[in-house]
């Protein structure tokens, strides 16, 4: 699991795109990503989170979100790309999916 915090934004994708690739290396069949601490998302954060649930895609794992809050909810939706993603409110509900 992961669990950025604060803001996904151009200075950080990179970070977040590299601990995603961490996390798939060892090929879970699940990776849940908890977004309770990310307060602001801006589109190079958004695109992050596409490839990530690309390379989920491509290798037959699973990509959850979890704990979407309002202002990075209206980032996806502004986007019209929610309905991309698996969203669960808590980290509980993702393990059950």
């Amino acid at each position: 699991m992961l669990r950025p915090g604060g803001d996904i934004d151009m200075s950080r994708a990179s970070t977040i795109r590299k601990a995603v690739a961490e996390v798939m290396k060892v090929r879970p069949a699940k990776l849940i990503m908890d977004l309770g601490s990310v307060e602001y998302m801006d589109s190079s954060g958004i695109a992050t989170l596409i490839e990530a649930l690309q390379h989920a895609m491509r290798n037959k794992m699973k990509f959850v979100l979890v704990g979407v809050g309002p202002r990075v909810r209206s980032a996806f939706e502004i986007t019209k790309l929610i309905g991309m993603f698996t969203v669960c409110a808590t980290v509980e509900d993702a393990t059950k999916i």
